[in-house]
């Protein structure tokens, strides 16, 4: 197993090579997909037919973004948690995708990267459903955890031989330190999911955003520490400003 990490449009790209295919570990943005078919057929010198599953850990658009459109240019499947229905269902879920779109967009601009199309379908539509410790189709070193509290179904991707983990949005690195994603949609998930995580005792963490660490005792209850006991959403945020603003007129 050879793990490559790729810089991507506002995320790291992590893609594992075997001799017999191509495992991407996440769905990326859309915009990633030509820096992603470039690495393979230029750095890599392999057909990009050789990438053979795409798991989307959860819908966010730069976690889901590319998946359909791999799929119809390599042939690839995708592979998504065993979670019912849509993330981004009925109204509510049209204005939370278009938000998302919003602030992928708002990352983009704060690391000064060129404005990109990152439109993508709200609704996925896998070829795989995973449960929690299922391997992987195609690559059984590889097992699905189900992660949840970013949303309601985050997956993270383990290799127990060596010890690592890619937990997706689990956590992010914020000047130096790692903290809790935005948003937090499920409190009580999340805490079971960060010790789901210690409790792996990982040699390796592969992060989203933050690229690979190798976490420590204290990283993990600073985690724990930051972990909200109450929802933290868009429109939570939303009413705490408004109400900022208006008791401070």
């Amino acid at each position: 197993m050879k793990l490559h990490q790729v810089d991507g449009y506002i995320q790291s790209i992590y893609l594992v090579e075997y001799r017999y295919g191509l495992l991407l570990l996440d769905g990326c943005c859309r915009a990633d997909i030509p820096i992603l078919l470039k690495f393979i057929s230029d750095n890599l010198n392999r057909p990009i037919k050789d990438l053979k599953l795409v798991v989307v850990t959860h819908m966010h658009p730069d976690h889901a973004g590319a998946a359909h459109r791999l799929r119809k240019m390599t042939g690839c499947k995708i592979a998504a948690a065993n979670v019912q229905g849509q993330w981004y269902q009925g109204i509510d879920g049209v204005l939370m995708h278009w938000t998302d779109l919003l602030l992928a967009n708002w990352v983009a601009r704060r690391m000064k990267k060129p404005r990109q199309n990152l439109w993508y379908n709200a609704k996925l539509k896998p070829d795989f459903l995973l449960d929690d410790q299922e391997p992987l189709p195609g690559f059984p070193e590889w097992q699905a955890l189900l992660t949840q509290g970013h949303t309601d179904r985050d997956l993270s991707l383990y290799h127990p031989n060596s010890g690592q983990v890619y937990i997706a949005d689990l956590m992010v690195k914020v000047k130096g330190r790692y903290i809790p994603p935005f948003p937090i949609f499920y409190p009580k998930r999340y805490r079971q999911s960060i010790n789901k995580i210690i409790a792996l005792s990982p040699n390796r963490l592969l992060l989203a955003h933050g690229g690979e660490i190798t976490p420590t005792t204290e990283d993990f209850q600073h985690l724990l520490e930051k972990a909200p006991t109450t929802p933290i959403t868009h429109w939570r945020s939303v009413k705490t400003k408004f109400k900022r603003a208006f008791f401070a007129t």
